[in-house]
């Protein structure tokens, strides 16, 4: 089942006389990882087991995986999020659903990009930058739902969060339009920075990194020379970026050069690019943090296009 399939299945889950427990389960078989939220609309807190210190609730105490934990109950925010029904009609979470006020889902777990857009200005700006694509309204503002799912983060820009992976929205129906594939211009506003440090305030460095070489491409198809061209031209582009956007254009690069060896038999020493990518940007300022995030996000990016 296609996200497109699961976002559009589920039209009665909206049914404004639906108990939230009814609009769980028919998310869930549909494929979206569902759970419920309280007052105030955010989740449950943990239970006694999940809330102690150390947390002694099993497999995910830091919220790395979706699931129910040991417990069973629906602990641990956005990774209480499950498709089970089972699990959201069993007796643990009955007393949970008895308070329910609303429900929310885990976007990357259905292969989902929400982008939040919390106000008007930051509505018109979408319209105005992102491609379109199905639109649901929401208390102050819209939220876009993409095909695909990427790192979630807060405040990209002004009025505008983007949720996916390891986080949470709120189920506010179906929504309209025809969803559309996550673009690169979404995954861009995770890797943008306003500006980029003056040469002697770095804020981080890094050792010198091998460089590409044959030995890490035993199945990279081009040659050495044909690599270490477009390697050198990038590098000198992130470095050239002294003042401002060497974490968006280390992002470029990467994604770039990736795309050059997706009709590589492999591997291609990919992940060395990416390290000399990362040490370029550092040069010049980037956060060494942001700057792997930059490269990473390119690198996956360039993968995905042609998957």
């Amino acid at each position: 089942m296609t996200p497109d399939c699961k976002a559009r299945r589920p039209a009665d889950a909206h049914h404004p006389h639906r108990s939230p427990l009814h609009t769980a389960l028919y998310l869930a078989a549909a494929g979206v990882p569902v759970l419920p939220l309280r007052a105030g609309k955010v989740p449950f807190g943990n239970c006694r087991t999940c809330a102690g210190s150390p947390p002694r609730c099993g497999g995910r105490p830091n919220m790395k995986t979706p699931g129910p934990c040991q417990c069973l109950a629906p602990c641990h925010a956005w990774a209480a999020a499950t498709t089970d029904l089972h699990t959201l009609t069993s007796p643990v979470w009955a007393p949970v659903w008895r308070q329910a006020v609303a429900v929310a889902y885990h976007p990357g777990g259905a292969g989902l990009t929400v982008v939040d857009l919390d106000n008007a200005a930051a509505v018109a700006w979408a319209r105005e930058t992102l491609p379109a694509t199905r639109t649901v309204p929401t208390t102050r503002g819209e939220h876009w739902l993409y095909r695909g799912a990427m790192a979630s983060s807060n405040a990209v820009r002004p009025g505008v969060d983007i949720k996916s992976s390891m986080q949470y929205a709120r189920w506010l129906g179906p929504g309209t339009g025809r969803m559309v594939v996550l673009p690169v211009a979404v995954r861009a506003l995770l890797v943008k920075e306003d500006t980029t440090p003056a040469r002697g305030q770095v804020a981080s460095s890094l050792p010198t990194s091998a460089p590409w070489s044959r030995q890490v491409a035993t199945g990279c198809r081009h040659t050495e020379r044909y690599v270490r061209t477009g390697l050198e031209r990038g590098l000198a582009l992130v470095r050239a970026r002294t003042e401002s956007g060497a974490g968006s254009q280390a992002f470029g690069v990467a994604r770039f050069l990736a795309a050059q060896h997706t009709a590589c038999p492999g591997p291609c020493g990919l992940a060395a690019i990416g390290e000399e990518i990362v040490t370029a940007a550092v040069s010049v300022g980037v956060p060494e943090t942001y700057a792997r995030r930059a490269v990473a996000n390119g690198l996956e990016t360039a993968v995905e296009r042609v998957a």
